[in-house]
């Protein structure tokens, strides 16, 4: 009975390691996406996204530009995410709706740094913030920011679109294509 225990409890730690992984991701996928909405508005002035539904098709584009293909659900098990509003009203940014307690509390990238010492899942809010990513990544001197295949300040580039490091790309069970066609 001992070792079926253990072994219970060895699956439901790494299951959880999983989907704690997956929320790092798709979150991560999220702020991309909303970056990528906030520096593609038209004209001078930059917007945040309403809703994440304008993340599927954006509305301001004369033709179909999506930043993501579908809304993806929280790991967690919530089809609904916590959104950080934005100084103009939109979204900045999601997060878990998990109070549970995370297994990973540290040695975080730097774009999650701000994850260290969470209590909770719902701490760990994936926040796009052009004045931060400025200051936590220099910008490419060959092309401009967002252009295809050249990653925004401070994110790592969308598979897809140009290569990324390894320690970038999430483990192959867990790599949905979140563009849609081009």
């Amino acid at each position: 009975m001992t070792g079926l225990a253990l072994v219970g409890e060895v699956w439901e730690t790494s299951a959880k390691r999983d989907r704690e992984t997956e929320l790092l991701f798709v979150g991560n996928q999220y702020r991309h996406a909303i970056a990528l909405f906030y520096e593609k508005t038209p004209g001078g002035v930059k917007r945040y996204p309403r809703t994440l539904e304008e993340l599927l098709k954006d509305p301001r584009q004369p033709g179909t530009e999506r930043y993501l293909r579908q809304l993806y659900p929280d790991p967690f098990g919530s089809k609904e995410w916590g959104t950080v509003k934005a100084p103009d009203g939109g979204v900045a940014g999601v997060y878990s709706l998990s109070e549970d307690k995370p297994l990973k509390t540290g040695n975080f990238k730097l774009r999650d740094a701000g994850f260290d010492g969470a209590q909770r899942y719902a701490d760990w809010k994936f926040v796009y913030s052009p004045a931060a990513a400025a200051q936590t990544t220099p910008q490419p001197s060959a092309t401009q920011p967002g252009a295809v295949g050249t990653p925004l300040p401070g994110l790592a580039p969308l598979p897809g679109l140009g290569p990324a490091p390894a320690s970038e790309q999430p483990p192959a069970q867990q790599q949905p294509s979140l563009l849609g066609p081009s």
